[in-house]
């Protein structure tokens, strides 16, 4: 069965301090555009609505546009910036680089169907 959906008119919007979340739900794909506004920090924005210590969901992840560096729990670490395609285990707490918004699609799945959703939902 074919689908095509938008990320024009998606599925599901989640709003978050200084970003917000659009998904679109498919057979197969959940997908999502993140959009993050300079100061965010997953420890600051989301972590209260996700009830962990850190981020524990997985991405797979393409940037657009914008820089966004990853502090892993083990001490690894990384800056990902526009034309860049990541996977990113759980664990790990990131933030927004300098002045530029970040948009980031995300093709794992994870963070269209839980990402920034209170914890008991």
């Amino acid at each position: 069965m074919l689908e095509i959906k938008t990320v024009d008119k998606p599925d599901e919007r989640r709003d978050f301090p200084r970003g917000h979340l659009e998904a679109v739900h498919m057979t197969g794909l959940d997908f999502a555009v993140g959009t993050f506004e300079p100061g965010w920090r997953w420890t600051e924005s989301v972590a209260s609505l996700a009830g962990t210590k850190s981020c524990e969901i997985h991405h797979n992840g393409y940037v657009v546009q914008g820089r966004m560096h990853i502090l892993m729990d083990d001490g690894g670490e990384g800056e990902v910036g526009p034309g860049d395609v990541f996977v990113c285990p759980p664990g790990h707490d990131a933030w927004v680089v300098g002045d530029e918004q970040v948009i980031v699609y995300d093709f794992a799945g994870g963070m269209a169907t839980k990402y920034a959703k209170p914890a008991n939902a």
